[in-house]
């Protein structure tokens, strides 16, 4: 993408911009000459810094201060990327889920609505629960209404979505540009601090790498055999490269997919995790959790005909050269981080 004007405005905020794809955002914007980066995140005490430690940052600002922040530079904030959120699939505390994922969106929300920045905000593909309803990212009041999540983070963004097809639908104040990004299966650089969160590449990369077999989950469905089971696996880079095409493209506003739209299985992925290692394929199966069966998604697959009739063209990376990328150039270095 060639370089734009757009990346040279004042102030872009990329909230949760030192977690994985945040970090990754804020290198590309870097990479395509914004100089004005302020990151929200927090860091702890682990390696977390690491993902944005090669970056050229205006500011860093811990969460509980982003509002007012916000409020001391109202007319220099040309662009908020809202990738901030408890992420965590397995996170019980619901009350907490919705303080960091609803009500911070909606403040942030209001403040583009009210001072005419433009919103780029991260829903996910979780919202789709078991996928019963499809994967079709009709962001409209009704279309929301069928999707059933599975877990407390997919209804906080599933929550999300919601308030906004009807801030919408009933013309209440809205940023001059406002997207919501429904994330699929993303794997690539900076996933170390995510710890059992990381993406199957990342976890299984290890044994991979010592000649080990990887571990799959058996499947209980006749229909599907073990390892059968299909995610779309979607590069990051191929989300960055959404996300800065977004920064140039100020018309477009709506709910999309992120996601290469083609179901790829689990055998799959670990074939290509082997091939870009120069080895056979060496998979185990493994028994799932009983509690986890009944829920169990044994399917996602984006849809990405509204991103694509919104102008986005550029094709998606198949998943073995994304895996074969990541390998190659991030988690056999020294130095994995982008």
């Amino acid at each position: 993408m060639p370089d734009s004007p757009a990346y040279n405005r004042a102030m872009i905020v990329i909230t949760g911009g030192a977690g994985f794809i945040g970090s990754n955002l804020v290198a590309g914007l870097e990479e395509r000459g914004a100089k004005e980066l302020v990151v929200c995140d927090t860091l702890g005490h682990g390696e977390k810094w690491r993902n944005i430690a090669k970056r050229e940052l205006a500011d860093l600002v811990a969460p509980s201060h982003l509002l007012d922040y916000l409020a001391a530079r109202r007319g220099r904030i040309e662009a908020i990327y809202h990738l901030g959120a408890i992420s965590s699939t397995t996170e019980t505390d619901a009350d907490l889920i919705i303080r960091s994922n609803f009500s911070t969106s909606l403040h942030l929300w209001n403040f583009c609505a009210f001072n005419g920045v433009p919103f780029i905000y991260a829903s996910s593909a979780a919202t789709y629960g078991d996928g019963a309803a499809g994967f079709d990212d009709d962001g409209s009041v009704n279309g929301l209404r069928r999707l059933r999540p599975l877990n407390p983070y997919g209804w906080s963004k599933h929550l999300f979505d919601r308030r906004v097809a009807r801030m919408i639908a009933e013309r209440e104040p809205a940023p001059p540009q406002w997207v919501g990004l429904k994330f699929f299966n993303v794997y690539g650089p900076n996933e170390q601090h995510k710890g059992a969160m990381q993406s199957v590449v990342a976890t299984n990369f290890p044994a991979a790498r010592d000649g080990k077999p990887v571990r799959l989950f058996k499947s209980y469905r006749a229909d599907v055999p073990d390892g059968g089971q299909k995610r779309d696996f979607v590069w990051v880079g191929d989300c960055i490269d959404v996300m800065l095409w977004l920064l140039v493209a100020p018309n477009v506003s709506g709910l999309f997919n992120l996601g290469t739209g083609k179901a790829r299985s689990f055998v799959d992925l670990a074939t290509a995790l082997f091939r870009a290692l120069g080895r056979e394929p060496l998979i185990d199966y493994f028994d799932m959790p009983e509690s986890l069966r009944p829920h169990y998604q044994y399917m996602t697959q984006s849809r990405p005909e509204r991103l694509r009739a919104a102008g986005y063209e550029t094709p998606f990376t198949s998943l073995e050269d994304g895996v074969h990328r990541y390998v190659k150039n991030y988690l056999l270095n020294d130095d994995p981080f982008r």
